[in-house]
C-alpha cells in the first residue's frame, strides 16, 4: 500500500460523493496563494464533520484551529438558522485569510473568529458563561490536544460531541517512546479520554492524500449511563 494509491482512492472518493463546490475551491486555491500550510481536512472528512454535526442537530460550534477556515465552511453549513460557530486562530494572518473564505460562503454574520492563544481563549470563553457547545472540533497544536480536551469538557453537555484531528500521526501515537512533543500531546489526550467516566470515545484510523492519520471521537455522556468493564 502506498502514498500514490491513498491518493488516487480519495480521488475517486471525492469524485464520486462530494459535489463540485466553487466556495470550497476557491478557499482551498486561497489558502495556497497565501502560502498557508496545506494541512486542512480533505474533502471527505470535511463531509464527515458537516454530516455528524447534522446528525447531532448541532446549534452552537466550537472550532480550535481554524488555518483557512475550509473545515469551519463545512461546519457552519450544517448549522439550522440561528446557529453559532466561534473558531479560535492563533496566527492572523490565517485567521485574515479564513475571515475572507468565510465572508465569500455567506458565514460572516455566523461564524466568529478569535485570534490568539486558544488556552486563553478558551478561558476567556468559558468566564463569559456561554451555553454548552453541542460540537467542538480540535484541530490546533497537538502538543496542547489534552489541554483542548479538558477545556472541551467544561464547554459542552451530555450529548455533546468532541472530535480530534490527527491523532495517529503516522502510527507514532503508539510509540510509548516517542520523543515528538505532537506525539505526546496526542498520548496524553487518549490516556485522559480513557480514564474520564464522562466520555464514551472511540478513533477511527485514515488513509489519504494527507498520509496516515485518524479521528478521535468522543461523546459526553451521563457517567451511570456507560459503566467500564
Amino acid at each position: 500500500m502506498s502514498q500514490e494509491l491513498w491518493t488516487a482512492v480519495d480521488g475517486y472518493l471525492t469524485e464520486k460523493l462530494i459535489a463540485k463546490d466553487a466556495v470550497l475551491e476557491a478557499a482551498v486555491a486561497a489558502n495556497a496563494a497565501a502560502g498557508l500550510p496545506a494541512i486542512d481536512v480533505t474533502p471527505t472528512q470535511g463531509k464527515l464533520l458537516h454530516m455528524l454535526a447534522s446528525m447531532i442537530g448541532a446549534r452552537w460550534i466550537l472550532e480550535i484551529g481554524t488555518l483557512g477556515g475550509y473545515s469551519t465552511i463545512w461546519m457552519a453549513r450544517a448549522l439550522p438558522e440561528g446557529g453559532r460557530l466561534i473558531t479560535l486562530e492563533f496566527e492572523p494572518k490565517h485567521a485574515e485569510v479564513a475571515g475572507a473564505n468565510i465572508a465569500r460562503a455567506g458565514f460572516a454574520d455566523v461564524v466568529e473568529i478569535r485570534v490568539g492563544a486558544a488556552l486563553d481563549l478558551l478561558a476567556r470563553i468559558y468566564s463569559e458563561g456561554v451555553e454548552p457547545f453541542d460540537l467542538v472540533f480540535i484541530d490546533a497544536d497537538k502538543e496542547n490536544n489534552a489541554n483542548y480536551l479538558e477545556w472541551a469538557l467544561k464547554l459542552t453537555r451530555v450529548g455533546s460531541l468532541i472530535i480530534c484531528d490527527n491523532v495517529i500521526r503516522d502510527g507514532e501515537v503508539a510509540n510509548a517512546e516517542s520523543t515528538d512533543e505532537k506525539v505526546i500531546g496526542t498520548r496524553a489526550m487518549f490516556d485522559r479520554m480513557a480514564t474520564e467516566p464522562r466520555l464514551c470515545a472511540t478513533a477511527l484510523q485514515t488513509v489519504g492524500s494527507k498520509g496516515y492519520d485518524g479521528f478521535a471521537i468522543a461523546m459526553v455522556v451521563e457517567i451511570a449511563k456507560f459503566e467500564r468493564p
